[in-house]
């Protein structure tokens, strides 16, 4: 089993944007079968990375995705767009679970 974090470090004074914009995509992606999804950030008022906001959620398998049998939410372009003027960079963490 395996957690996947993606971490986006956005522009100062966007975050709790972002974080919306990314709990929608979230949801879209649990839509279509995923694991519960956690969006999160630090750094306000609780000590950590400033300006970064997380997603996580569990896979059984580590699987690409441009599979075959990968889903993607179809209507997320204007999330996405809206994010990326939010957004200086992303990252993807994965973590093998016991």
């Amino acid at each position: 089993m395996y957690l996947i974090r993606r971490g986006f470090k956005v522009k100062p004074g966007t975050t709790y944007r972002a974080a919306q914009l990314i709990s929608k995509m979230a949801k879209a992606y649990e839509g279509l079968g995923r694991s519960q999804t956690r969006v999160y950030w630090s750094g306000y008022t609780v000590p950590g990375n400033p300006d970064t906001v997380y997603m996580d959620w569990i896979e059984e398998t580590l699987r690409s995705p441009y599979g075959a049998d990968a889903k993607s939410p179809k209507d997320l372009s204007e999330i996405y767009d809206e994010l990326k003027e939010l957004q200086e960079s992303t990252f993807i963490e994965f973590y093998e679970m016991a």
